[in-house]
């Protein structure tokens, strides 16, 4: 375990993004700090510091190993590891620490644009069916977003979803990096036909779920370019 512990509440303060999320964001401050394999402490040990539910802290563990930041050791001795630090994993937090600059969020929005179609075909065709109810569920808590901030919360929620399917994992980590910028950003509409925007880009993304699902490549272009170009 961290012998110095810092709150991770203070972490949890700034808005946007899930509970679960907003905890990664603090952890991965933390593993910066830290050298690969070094001890982490146990998913108890978060909870008690956190103050949080272990169904989120367990959410948050899971977003940090699908982003290869931490491993898991079972056993005695065992806990939450600081996991060697690939080429890939620096790549996406180099991509994390330009978070604050000017332009960062328009930059992360075209550079997502451009690696949109390669990580969607990938993800046709790597998904297997158990990947798939991952996917709509993703989809419902769109549909069932209660204001626009949560709407955005599952829209990017649903993408990152995606991209672990995709096998390209330098992709993937640049294409997650940008996600990073977008989840922090607090993007909003006041457009007075809100509610008619939000069901189109729900029925895009529908869409696009369906046509990785049928392993439809060119649907997927088609679902791709429609997301790209709906404003």
């Amino acid at each position: 375990m961290v012998t110095e512990k810092r709150a991770l509440l203070a972490g949890l303060s700034a808005p946007g993004g899930t509970r679960a999320e907003q905890l990664a964001a603090a952890l991965e401050d933390r593993i910066r700090e830290l050298s690969p394999g070094s001890a982490i402490g146990t998913i108890e040990d978060i909870r008690q510091e956190s103050g949080l539910a272990r169904a989120t802290v367990s959410e948050a563990i899971r977003l940090l190993r699908d982003r290869r930041a931490i491993e898991i050791r079972p056993g005695r001795g065992g806990g939450l590891f600081v996991a060697d630090q690939s080429p890939v994993v620096r790549l996406r937090h180099t991509l994390l620490s330009v978070a604050g600059e000017p332009g960062a969020v328009a930059d992360a929005i075209e550079l997502r644009n451009h690696l949109e179609e390669l990580i969607a075909v990938g993800a046709a065709r790597c998904a297997g069916e158990d990947d798939i109810p991952a996917l709509r569920a993703c989809l419902d808590a769109m549909a069932a977003a209660p204001d626009w901030d949560a709407f955005l919360r599952a829209n990017w929620a649903l993408h990152e979803r995606i991209a672990q399917l995709c096998p390209n994992a330098m992709a993937r980590a640049v294409y997650v990096g940008t996600l990073g910028h977008l989840t922090s950003s607090t993007a909003r509409t006041a457009d007075r036909d809100a509610d008619a925007y939000r069901a189109a880009r729900l029925r895009i993304h529908a869409d696009l779920v369906e046509a990785i699902a049928a392993g439809d490549e060119d649907a997927v272009r088609a679902a791709v370019a429609r997301h790209n170009h709906t404003d």
